[in-house]
């Protein structure tokens, strides 16, 4: 199957390196100058991924991927200028999947695409499998999760880290750990978006996220999936 790519920048030069890299790769693409634009590709061809550049007219990245937030769980990558943490940890809190800084590799962002789709459409559907912590039920076959029978979106890292959870309840899992099998690599420094995402997490499938009956901080090593019989 062939995925489909939106892509958007205000920077030309930007847009066909990536576009020429990517259908190379295989893939379609879509590309969009301004962030209105992007917006209205994202609801007329409803790609399979969205890298999103942060800073562009007319609608910054911020408020497009806000929108395309409330609308679907699709895998999606900022490109950005913007180095600081505080920018990073924004942008996952809105959702975003991946945070590439600027000037990046073509190359690397074609590898991250791979990896991300494979994380969002392809990896555990690999291994059907269902797993169920009281009334929290995920299904890897079909790549959905519901919560007392009612369907949760989630965005494709905080459905792999939900997966990595749900398959051992009760084992503790440090940060490094979470980060080395959700993105396949782990640096010390990246170890906060771990945080992003059960923070991400819980609002979604938690009653009270400050007082967790699913996902448990242990403090000082990292985090585990409370068991039924606890």
């Amino acid at each position: 199957m062939t995925r489909t790519i939106l892509v958007a920048d205000d920077e030309q030069n930007i847009l066909e390196t990536l576009s020429a890299y990517l259908r190379q790769d295989g893939f379609n693409v879509v590309t969009a100058r301004t962030g209105r634009e992007a917006l209205f590709h994202f609801r007329d061809v409803t790609p399979d991924l969205v890298l999103l550049d942060v800073m562009m007219p007319e609608m910054d990245g911020w408020a497009v991927a806000r929108a395309i937030r409330k609308e679907s769980g699709v895998p999606l990558m900022f490109l950005t200028a913007r180095i600081d943490d505080i920018d990073q940890v924004a942008g996952l809190e809105i959702g975003a999947d991946e945070y590439i800084t600027k000037p990046f590799s073509p190359r690397v962002v074609v590898a991250k695409v791979r990896a991300l789709l494979r994380r969002a459409y392809g990896e555990l559907a690999a291994e059907p499998e269902l797993w169920r912590v009281r009334d929290l039920e995920l299904n890897g076959e079909t790549h959905t999760v519901t919560l007392r029978g009612q369907p949760v979106e989630l965005t494709p890292n905080e459905f792999g880290l939900l997966g990595i959870l749900m398959a051992r309840p009760g084992r503790v899992f440090t940060r490094m750990e979470l980060l080395d099998q959700l993105e396949g690599e782990a640096y010390a420094a990246y170890e906060r978006t771990i945080d992003v995402h059960v923070k991400n997490l819980r609002k979604k499938i938690e009653t009270d996220p400050r007082d967790p009956d699913y996902i448990e901080t242990v403090y000082g090593v990292g985090y585990r999936m409370r068991p039924d019989h606890e």
